[in-house]
């Protein structure tokens, strides 16, 4: 786990994909690898996403977790297809114990001083704050690390090109999630030289 959260950390952007179909999902992971960002999160929102994970971890070449997790029983899918971390909208107690049990990272999302504290008592030391854009955005987040001090935040949620750095600037940020790089439209329509375009920009955009 603590491997785990040190490659998110290196990366510090994090690709949120959605994946209708799972041929698409090699490619994929080949444009986020060639634009220089091997990592992902795809979401359980799709009945693809298992098939989907278990194409990208079998690469071997990148970081692949599951994403809108709501279940202890989707953790167990989402682990068995290889996913390395699993991540939650928000804090529930079964997904993150059974997480443990598989002994892969949860990032369940914590907004709030109440739901930081009870991530604590699971023993969790990071979490994904979402949506970070409508629950306060850096200055909440920067907010929450003065009492919690040894807590890191992964926020996703109305992040993009333009406030990117607002979060990064702040130390207790682990890493960023977005989708900008990999639209929707752009996997539908199998333009996955578009994606390694985007990601190369994002890339570039971090080392500005």
């Amino acid at each position: 786990m603590t491997d785990t959260l040190s490659a998110l950390g290196a990366a510090r952007l994090v690709p949120v994909v959605v994946l209708d179909d799972a041929a698409d999902a090699d490619p994929l992971a080949a444009a986020l690898v060639a634009g220089g960002l091997p990592v992902a999160e795809v979401t359980f929102r799709t009945a693809a996403a298992e098939d989907s994970i278990r194409a990208m971890s079998a690469r071997g070449d990148m970081l692949v977790g599951a994403g809108t997790v709501l279940t202890p029983q989707q953790v167990d899918l989402a682990v068995a297809a290889g996913a390395s971390y699993i991540v939650s909208p928000g804090l529930s107690k079964a997904v993150v114990e059974r997480c443990q049990e598989h002994g892969v990272l949860a990032l369940p999302g914590a907004v709030t001083a109440t739901e930081v504290q009870a991530a604590l008592e699971l023993g969790l030391t990071t979490v994904k704050f979402f949506p970070a854009g409508t629950s306060g955005g850096a200055p909440a987040i920067a907010a929450l690390a003065a009492p919690f001090g040894g807590v890191r935040f992964v926020p996703t949620g109305g992040i993009g090109p333009k406030n990117l750095h607002e979060y990064l600037a702040i130390p207790a940020v682990a890493a960023v999630g977005g989708s900008w790089m990999v639209p929707r439209a752009s996997v539908k329509a199998g333009d996955f030289a578009e994606i390694t375009r985007l990601t190369a920009e994002a890339v570039a955009l971090l080392q500005a």
